[in-house]
């Protein structure tokens, strides 16, 4: 380089200047000048120290840069992939239910489904198959995936099975009959067992260990908190034996809809068969955080208040006045009497 310049002295050069800035910064004499007394001669060794301290933070400075740079191409790269990813809830209830007392619609479970990015969705009724065209062709119209799915109580404990007709949950009474349809139907369906190891609802619990090939899934609970987490064991039983834990709302309010579901990489055409073999090779991504105090509270109300107040009265009222519905007692899969019988309520939202 021209004028004896090089890139050592350079560097060195911009070393000293650093140096002089540290001194400055923490009020340290400098070199050629004197205090208010007298000349200090040890200000080389505090040059060499300030030298020292510029490299130092000249290195973290570009560590720094170097971590912002990789942190905004991650962040590109992931927003990118996020992309490819689609949202799953495989467990919802509506006022359909027979079972269940629920205040919220098909659609309007669809219009929050459509505003929370979700593409794939199954309405799993206790005990009966939700039938309705119109609602399918409206999710198909969302560019929403609606599965025909059912939670089917099969001695004593809850199965859900999704991609089956009303008529194939009919016959439905055992684990057995379980057996002989997925091997009729093969892998055109899928079976999840939900909350497996929680004390309400129809849990499977230890069962789960001799029914184990009746599931192609383990559903990881929407309802966990610090040590209150059931999943856990769900978590061990799935890896014990190769399933897929599947997160999933098992929404019986609106608002619980939406945080707590499954990510799976986007098919290259979104059928039910295309969502399942995803499901089992394992590729997801599970979102669920635990409960809020507000929501746990909220839920232990709902379940043991809440909840069995409305069933008892929507039951005193069906008995009482069957007329004042303007529909027909009529009977669901299990020849129970349905709790929401009054479809006119549930119309298309906006």
């Amino acid at each position: 380089m021209p004028f004896g310049i090089r890139p050592s002295n350079v560097r060195v050069c911009h070393s000293t200047t650093r140096a002089f800035g540290v001194l400055r910064r923490e009020n340290l004499p400098q070199p050629g000048r004197c205090g208010k007394s007298r000349f200090v001669p040890f200000l080389a060794l505090d040059l060499s120290l300030a030298r020292s301290r510029a490299r130092n933070q000249i290195q973290r400075e570009h560590e720094h840069d170097r971590h912002e740079i990789c942190g905004y191409i991650s962040a590109m790269f992931a927003a990118a992939d996020d992309r490819d990813w689609i949202k799953v809830d495989l467990h919802i209830h509506t006022l359909d239910d027979p079972k269940d007392v629920i205040d919220y619609s098909a659609h309007q479970l669809l219009e929050r489904a459509r505003t929370l990015g979700f593409r794939v969705l199954a309405i799993t009724l206790h005990d009966a198959v939700f039938d309705r065209p119109e609602v399918f062709a409206d999710a198909a119209t969302m560019g929403i995936l609606l599965i025909p799915a059912a939670e089917v109580r099969l001695c004593g404990a809850d199965v859900i099975v999704l991609n089956v007709t009303a008529e194939e949950v009919a016959d439905l009474k055992n684990f057995d009959d379980l057996r002989r349809l997925r091997a009729r139907r093969g892998v055109s369906i899928f079976t999840i067992a939900p909350h497996p190891f929680y004390f309400l609802g129809g849990s499977i619990g230890s069962r789960l260990l001799d029914e184990i090939d009746c599931f192609d899934a383990v559903e990881l609970c929407h309802f966990h908190k610090g040590l209150l987490n059931p999943n856990r064991r769900a978590a061990k039983v799935a890896s014990r034996f190769g399933k897929p834990l599947v997160a999933t709302s098992d929404a019986h309010r609106l608002h619980a809809f939406g945080r707590h579901y499954t990510s799976i990489p986007r098919p290259p055409e979104l059928s039910a068969e295309n969502v399942f073999a995803i499901l089992r090779a394992g590729r997801i991504r599970l979102t669920s955080p635990p409960c809020g105090l507000v929501d746990l509270a909220s839920a232990i109300y709902f379940i043991f208040l809440a909840h069995p107040f409305r069933r008892r009265r929507n039951r005193e009222q069906r008995f009482a006045t069957p007329k004042a519905f303007g529909v027909k007692n009529r009977l669901s899969l299990k020849r129970t009497p349905v709790l929401n019988p009054n479809r006119k309520r549930d119309t298309p939202v906006g």
